[in-house]
């Protein structure tokens, strides 16, 4: 007889494997999928519901059902208050034309007066009952023996001119009717009633002229709707249009915008600004990258002609000369690089990598110090505290310093000072100047002008750029004016708030 495997195994051996292991898997397996559908039958459901079905329809499809639920439910409550306001007007009004003739009758039979048959002009029902509940004196025609409503009970639920409810048919008047009991002397009483039949029959046709109308109203107020809705909506289809002509190769087209001064106006109005926008900085970069281009290709090219010819002429070349050109062209590259990779920094951020207090008054005289030969003199430093990153400042200030002394005659001033909550530093020079009209395009980047377009001397014609991206992330101002002779560049920087 054979063992049990299930019996022989040790308590910390595996399970064996074997069809029940199998089957089980199955089993997992089938749950599996019973879960996924399950999960896809969810997902179906709730695609089908009806807020998803809601959501996929049109905007001008979801306003028009707003709008036509909301004046549905509008003209629902407004019929509704017609009615019972129609309703209970007409039958005040019947209770008070019962309630005059009772009052007449009443009068008439306290002076012993009370003619027999009453006279009544106006259709009224009139029935004069002793205390004994007979009935004495009626209009023509009336019922002489069944009172229209009991003496007793009537007169203790009467509450003045207001009248109670009667079937006719009881006493052989089609209708229902509006019946005011009032009391007389000698224990009579005076029971008035007015046919109602007739302002029924008015609430009636008013109710079917509600039911058949305001549907009808409301599916014309719909489709006007829907038509207003569908030409309000019309520039929005317009600008869709034109956004999808826009493309790169279109560049320059803008959005058709619409003659009312409404909000899709302002919207349009504003696409066409961002597009502007866009245009400009990509005519931006791609000028960029065309004069990076060119400005990198100017040394790649010198090192290459260097190194050929030293390779080419090996024996009678001097290699140290052609090392300190090649070195000369590789720092005009890793200059170019950096100046770069800075603007390129600056448009990124837009605002300095650090935030904190900075003395200009120590950073103007720091800097200023790093020049020898006396031609950079501070000729005023006046304690002056901004907000913005010292190493970005400070290399505004190299860059305007390098550039006035490369184009200056014999010296170069700085100059700090404070007006108007704003740290106002002057840099200038006593050389050439640049002419008026080119004094807002120097800031231009690979702007170099004819004097300044020396490799050695001119730079790669990013300095200025640099300069005004920086002081544009400081929240600050620079440009240049006439120093005669010379130029002076001009800086301005808000202060830092007093802490106190």
């Amino acid at each position: 007889m054979a063992a049990d495997p299930s019996l022989s195994r040790t308590p910390g051996e595996a399970p064996p494997t074997g069809p029940e292991v199998g089957g089980g898997a199955r089993a997992g397996h089938g749950a599996g999928e019973d879960m996924v559908t399950k999960a896809g039958h969810s997902t179906q459901g709730a695609a089908r519901s009806p807020l998803a079905w809601w959501r996929r329809q049109s905007l001008r499809f979801r306003l028009t059902a707003t709008a036509s639920a909301a004046l549905a439910v509008a003209l629902a409550l407004a019929a509704s208050l017609l009615v019972g306001v129609l309703g209970r007007a007409l039958m005040q009004s019947t209770d008070t034309v019962a309630y005059q003739r009772a009052r007449e009758v009443v009068a008439l039979a306290d002076d012993e007066r009370l003619p027999d048959p009453i006279a009544v002009t106006d259709g009224t029902i009139v029935q004069v009952v002793d205390a004994q509940g007979r009935i004495t004196h009626v209009t023509p025609g009336a019922d002489r023996l069944v009172p229209l409503a009991d003496p007793r009970s009537a007169a203790r639920e009467s509450s003045g001119d207001r009248g109670r409810m009667v079937d006719g048919d009881a006493f052989g008047i089609p209708g229902p009717l509006r019946v005011v009991v009032l009391r007389a002397d000698h224990g009579r009483t005076v029971i008035a009633a007015r046919p109602f039949k007739d302002v029924a029959d008015s609430l009636t046709t008013t109710i079917h002229m509600l039911v058949i109308g305001t549907p009808m109203l409301l599916v014309l107020l719909g489709a006007a709707s829907w038509l207003i809705i569908g030409r309000t909506l019309r520039p929005i289809a317009a600008l869709r249009r034109g956004a999808a002509e826009v493309s790169a190769a279109a560049r320059a087209r803008r959005l058709p915008v619409p003659e009312a001064r409404d909000e899709v106006h302002e919207l349009a109005t504003t696409l066409n600004d961002m597009l502007a926008r866009l245009e400009a900085a990509d005519a931006s970069q791609r000028a960029l990258i065309s004069d990076a281009a060119h400005e990198l290709r100017s040394p790649l090219a010198s090192i290459r002609l260097q190194l050929e010819v030293a390779l080419g002429h090996p024996d009678g070349q001097d290699w140290r000369e052609t090392a300190e050109g090649v070195l000369e062209d590789t720092l005009r590259l890793s200059r170019l690089a950096e100046g770069l990779l800075t603007l390129a920094r600056l448009d990124e951020r837009r605002r300095p990598a650090r935030w904190q207090p900075v003395d200009l008054g120590e950073l103007v005289g720091a800097t200023a110090g790093r020049y020898d030969g006396g031609v950079v003199t501070v000729t005023a430093a006046e304690p002056a505290v901004v907000d913005g990153d010292a190493m970005d400042l400070s290399r505004v200030l190299v860059n305007l310093i390098d550039n006035a002394v490369r184009h200056a005659a014999a010296k170069v001033s700085v100059e700090l000072r404070s007006a108007r909550a704003q740290a106002v530093i002057t840099v200038t020079d006593d050389g050439p100047g640049i002419p008026e009209a080119d004094r807002e395009r120097v800031f231009n980047r690979f702007t170099r002008l004819d004097g300044a377009r020396s490799r050695d001397d001119g730079g790669a014609g990013l300095g200025l750029a640099i300069v005004r991206e920086t002081v544009r992330a400081h929240r600050g101002s620079v440009h240049l004016e006439d120093a005669s002779p010379g130029l002076r560049a001009v800086i301005h920087l808000p202060l830092s708030p007093d802490p106190s």
